[in-house]
């Protein structure tokens, strides 16, 4: 038996909690819980979607142009949106429907091309272009292209087109990072988050249309950011970097996407992209499953609060946490990889941190009062707001109740064209 003294352990019969059917029936409940709270409260009925407040009401700030929606908000409720249309719950359709309209007649610029960061009802609020928010646009396209919607391609090529004309630097085989509405550079940042949902999202690309090169630019992409950068870095995802391609240590931005140091979380999700890259390459690669397992036990060895649980936001380059304050999103990612890796290694430390990671989150980070999570927790695990205010998403917490459920070979999508028949049983 291995145990541990926070409660997880495995049994003698060896058996993974995935293949049993009733936690696969508590993951499909919870995620059609999730599902439901954000398509009950989040359609904004003047275009995009509500971010949602505490207790699970569509939280505003609306002024006299109404409530402000990111770039990053719409997209990924149009991919979860075409997850739930795959598990056929009623009234998916209809929430794709509006973020697919409201990506292309309210963030896509026509004028200029690309699409702006964030608007209302009245046009842009902030009409930078930035790669992290079209990355999200080509997720979002994929995903809807693979359930059939008719305005799919034309998202996905005008996405794409941008993305090869205004972002990509081949020479160094990643993407460039922001720029004005008029495409003019602002800044010489070059960042891994950007570049990490880019991976995501070019090999949702490929799944969707069988074109090869957006694998090969997420093949590129995993190389420098992960087989040059973090093995140098002893299995540490740096975040920022200058524009030739060197890591900035010194660096600190914005608290939610470019906060100083390392973000476990970050490690964690690169691991389970790593396997997916992998798989979908035709398993050529020996370094990818390599990586992606030293990434994950290097994390958890320093990420994890030993004494609490969950995994500290942020460490400074000593290991030494930076932000203590426990997200939800790590710990969704960490399910995540830990199902993926335990699926293609038989070591018993991915699923020991799989039954780890979940027994946290549905102790500490589920509401079970109100549906959805708590965003951010504080050292003494009590819900706090300091950078994330209500349940502000749903894809990360979403994609922790499916991963385990779909075949480790490639994403969620592609795990259920067959429909989701084999849910709850194997």
């Amino acid at each position: 038996m291995q145990s541990s003294k926070d409660g997880s352990w495995i049994g003698m019969d060896g058996v993974r909690l995935v293949d049993r059917p009733v936690h696969r029936r508590w993951l499909l409940t919870e995620a059609e819980r999730l599902i439901a709270l954000f398509q009950r409260n989040a359609l904004n009925p003047r275009g995009g979607f509500f971010n949602l407040a505490e207790d699970g009401r569509p939280l505003s700030d609306a002024g006299p142009n109404g409530s402000r929606r990111k770039l990053h908000e719409t997209t990924r409720m149009v991919h979860c949106f075409a997850i739930a249309h795959q598990l056929g719950l009623p009234g998916a359709d209809r929430m794709v429907d509006h973020g697919m309209d409201f990506l292309w007649t309210a963030h896509r610029d026509p004028r200029e091309g690309g699409y702006v960061w964030e608007v209302d009802d009245s046009g842009p609020t902030d009409g930078t272009k930035q790669a992290y928010g079209h990355a999200f646009v080509i997720l979002a396209a994929s995903s809807a292209l693979v359930v059939g919607h008719p305005d799919a391609r034309r998202l996905l090529d005008d996405a794409t087109g941008i993305l090869l004309g205004r972002f990509w630097d081949d020479a160094a085989g990643a993407t460039t990072e922001e720029y004005g509405r008029d495409w003019h550079p602002l800044g010489d940042y070059r960042g891994q988050n950007s570049n990490m949902h880019l991976t995501e999202a070019l090999m949702a690309a490929f799944e969707a249309t069988g074109e090869t090169r957006w694998l090969t630019m997420a093949e590129r992409i995993a190389g420098l950011i992960i087989d040059r950068h973090a093995r140098a870095q002893g299995w540490r995802v740096a975040e920022h970097f200058t524009d030739a391609w060197e890591v900035d240590r010194a660096y600190e931005g914005d608290p939610m996407f470019r906060p100083a140091g390392t973000t476990p979380g970050h490690a964690l999700e690169w691991s389970r992209l790593l396997v997916q890259l992998w798989q979908l390459g035709g398993q050529k690669h020996d370094w990818l499953p390599e990586a992606a397992r030293a990434l994950f036990l290097r994390t958890v060895e320093i990420g994890w609060d030993p004494v609490e649980g969950g995994f500290y936001y942020t460490l400074d380059w000593d290991d030494r946490p930076a932000q203590s304050d426990r997200f939800w999103w790590p710990c969704a990612e960490g399910i995540g990889a830990a199902a993926t890796l335990a699926a293609i290694d038989p070591d018993p430390r991915f699923e020991l941190w799989y039954r780890r990671v979940w027994d946290f989150t549905a102790r500490c980070l589920i509401d079970h009062e109100h549906g959805g999570w708590f965003p951010e927790l504080g050292p003494d695990l009590r819900p706090v707001s300091r950078v994330f205010v209500g349940k502000p998403d749903l894809y990360h917490a979403l994609q922790a109740c499916l991963i385990p459920l779909v075949p480790p070979t490639g994403s969620i999508t592609r795990g259920f064209l067959d429909g989701g028949r084999s849910l709850l049983g194997r």
